[in-house]
């Protein structure tokens, strides 16, 4: 593991199909992001009772893409993993994430810091010669969450070498 400061890059891992369900975040620019983004979160964490088959009440996941993405795509995912998806309660929405490959960089700090760090965990990929899947979903899979204090793991995906 290579350590950056309250980074840690931790290899390349594969993860399995993400059923999820959660609010979706829609927003017209970066900044408008940074304030939804974390009203989503504690609106969720509030609601988590309500979600069916819920696999870990304390694990956090947001679900976004880089690129332009069609309609459907667009915004940033606040979510719970849930075992099967039924029963989606009222303003929340499902979303699948298909199994993939990521790079993966381990972060704790201040959520206004999370966008910065990805630029470590990109040099990183870069120099190992692992190329972006701009197509495929981002994860940000939280243990903590608060606005003052995350500890998250960053998962930018790969295209398999």
């Amino acid at each position: 593991m290579e350590k950056v400061d309250s980074h840690v890059v931790k290899g390349v891992t594969e993860l399995k199909e993400m059923k999820l369900i959660g609010f979706r975040v829609v927003c017209e620019d970066t900044e408008s992001y940074g304030r939804e983004i974390p009203k989503a979160f504690v609106l969720l964490d509030s609601r988590r009772d309500e979600i069916k088959n819920l696999i870990d009440p304390v694990k956090l996941i947001g679900a976004f893409k880089v690129v332009d993405s069609p309609h459907e795509d667009d915004g940033y995912w606040v979510c719970f993993e849930v075992n099967e998806i039924e029963d989606i309660p009222e303003g929340m929405v499902s979303l699948v994430i298909p199994a993939q490959i990521f790079g993966v960089l381990h972060f704790q700090g201040h959520a206004s810091q999370i966008f910065g760090v990805y630029s470590h965990l990109h040099q990183w990929l870069d120099e190992k010669g692992y190329r972006g899947n701009l197509e495929g979903w981002n994860l940000e899979i939280y243990s903590r969450w608060s606005e003052n204090d995350n500890v998250v793991n960053l998962y930018n995906p790969i295209i398999p070498s």
